[in-house]
């Protein structure tokens, strides 16, 4: 059974910078994708990073966070990373580890097959 674990959030000020990680376990070494979604108060669930765990480190990004955000994973474990620069209020949120076996159904339907229970992340001005 998958699970997906995200720690790392917390409130920062505008300017800064955190490191979100998602611990993943149940899941097959050599065909995965994980992902980085967010939602805050109001507002619908937006994409953020996406990576292709068996694909070298390719990775695709909403437009929204390019230049700003880096996701990446652990050499030889199921931990993906999103490294989150120059922050901003407007990337306050609730940030949420995602994986699925496929890329479809993971970045272009937003419908995951496995989702991680959240971690809040807070930019103050």
């Amino acid at each position: 059974q998958v699970q997906l674990v995200e720690s790392g959030g917390g409130s920062v000020q505008s300017g800064g910078s955190l490191r979100l990680t998602c611990a993943a376990s149940g899941v097959s070494d050599s065909y995965y994708f994980m992902g980085w979604f967010r939602q805050a108060p109001g507002k619908g669930r937006e994409r953020v990073a996406v990576l292709f765990t068996a694909g070298g480190g390719r990775a695709q990004y909403g437009d929204s966070v390019k230049g700003r955000f880096t996701i990446s994973q652990e050499n030889g474990k199921n931990t993906a990373y999103l490294q989150m620069n120059s922050l901003k209020p407007e990337d306050t949120a609730m940030y949420y580890c995602a994986a699925d076996p496929e890329f479809a159904p993971l970045w272009l339907e937003s419908r995951p097959s496995h989702w991680g229970a959240g971690t809040q992340v807070t930019v103050s001005s």
